[in-house]
């Protein structure tokens, strides 16, 4: 049998408050809180919502990752942060770095055969060194880099003294160095960067980007101190 409208009100005055803002608050979900003494509910965004919201950002940033290893993995050279975000669809550079530490974190977790890799003012997807030998045995690897001494000092006196002209890489080996600066052209450990504002206009020569990923250095910045270099050889 129905309560008419008068009896619901005369109800609602008899009825404890506590138990009236309770059977209000069910429909609408809130979270517990004390009323009286007693436990009630107070307003807040529905769980549903929130868990479907906060599911949606950790989707967002999985997809984001897996776009960001898959670039990763094809690029056959170092790409800085800003191009991984451009061809990741990534926001910007600070979150391709967010994302960078969180995948070199999970590699690391699964003891996986690939590793992140900082080189040549750039990221790289490479193998871990300790597969070195057996990835050699196995495809071939590149072909190995051969220096000829005159070649190494040539390739030093350029890496240290860039921008440098021929004529003082020559004064400093005290022989010529044309043929020897061809070679390391051709290898592309050593390039044309410019040209010098004195008679002549001679070429200035410097290294390359690839003359970092052959060393493994991120920059010339790295490369070891003269005194060092002393220290070490003595």
């Amino acid at each position: 049998m129905e309560m008419s409208f008068r009896q619901h009100c005369r109800h609602l005055r008899s009825a404890p408050l506590g138990g009236v803002l309770q059977s209000s608050a069910l429909r609408y979900r809130f979270p517990k809180l004390v009323v009286r003494g007693r436990p009630q509910q107070v307003a807040q965004p529905l769980r549903g919502v929130r868990s479907r919201s906060h599911q949606e950002s950790v989707d967002t940033a999985e997809a984001g990752l897996a776009r960001l290893e898959a670039v990763l993995f094809l690029a056959r050279e170092p790409l800085s942060t800003r191009k991984l975000a451009n061809l990741a669809k990534l926001a910007d550079g600070t979150e391709a770095r967010t994302l960078l530490k969180e995948l070199a974190k999970r590699l690391r977790q699964r003891s996986s055969a690939l590793q992140v890799v900082d080189v040549a003012g750039g990221v790289q997807l490479l193998t871990r060194t300790q597969l070195a030998d057996w990835l050699r045995r196995l495809h071939g690897g590149p072909k190995e880099l051969r220096l000829s001494g005159p070649a190494i000092e040539t390739l030093s006196v350029v890496a240290y003294r860039q921008p440098i002209v021929r004529a003082e890489i020559e004064a400093i080996r005290g022989v010529q160095c044309g043929e020897i600066l061809r070679v390391l052209m051709e290898r592309d450990l050593l390039r044309i960067v410019g040209r010098a504002d004195e008679l002549g206009r001679p070429f200035l020569y410097g290294t390359t980007k690839n003359f970092l990923q052959v060393f493994g250095l991120r920059r010339l910045e790295e490369l070891p101190l003269i005194d060092q270099i002393h220290t070490l050889v003595s």
